[in-house]
């Protein structure tokens, strides 16, 4: 049986871009290349979801209900027909019905995009694997941010990079969108 591919891109919302309420590194770039995976899967009318969180914890700095902070990015700003998928937690499938619209289109391989890497990208990711899913995970379309632990500044590219390979092998193929487009 043929595998059915669904796009998953997750959280490239306005918040996340230059004068947003919560910066990443290279997020224009990884929008610009998630653009590229959502067009091609909109000319082959293959199945797309863009899942947005809103926070709703009272002490929540970015991503807060009805503001354009919130707001999907324009560079992947879903059209007529194209689900969206609202998450209040770091794993696109707690508390949504993201997994049942998978199963009920028979969905059996994603591909992921989107932000930030260490967080809903990895929980997403591992998720969808625990789920039954093959997952391509699109690192160059996903971005995210300096982290700081016990003093120490980890660099965006170096948290990047980290969980990229951790989420490469057993979780997902890593790949770049080059490498996608050309197979």
């Amino acid at each position: 049986m043929e595998n059915k591919k669904a796009l998953i891109l997750v959280d490239i919302q306005n918040d996340y871009f230059p004068n947003g309420k919560m910066e990443l590194s290279g997020s224009d770039a990884a929008s610009i290349n998630a653009e590229k995976i959502l067009y091609d899967f909109r000319e082959k009318k293959l199945e797309i979801f863009h899942v947005c969180h809103v926070s709703t914890r009272p002490d929540a700095a970015f991503f807060l209900p009805e503001t354009s902070g919130a707001e999907i990015h324009t560079n992947v700003k879903p059209v007529n027909g194209e689900t969206v998928i609202i998450k209040y937690f770091p794993n696109s499938f707690r508390g949504t019905h993201l997994f049942d619209m998978l199963k009920e289109k028979e969905i059996t391989e994603l591909v992921i995009c989107g932000m930030m890497t260490h967080m809903c990208i990895d929980a997403t990711t591992r998720a969808a694997k625990d789920f039954g899913f093959n997952c391509i995970l699109i690192g160059d379309a996903c971005a995210t941010r300096d982290l700081v632990i016990s003093g120490i500044t980890v660099m965006a590219d170096d948290v990047h990079n980290s969980f990229l390979a951790a989420l490469n092998g057993f979780y997902s193929s890593v790949i770049s969108v080059n490498e996608y487009l050309s197979m």
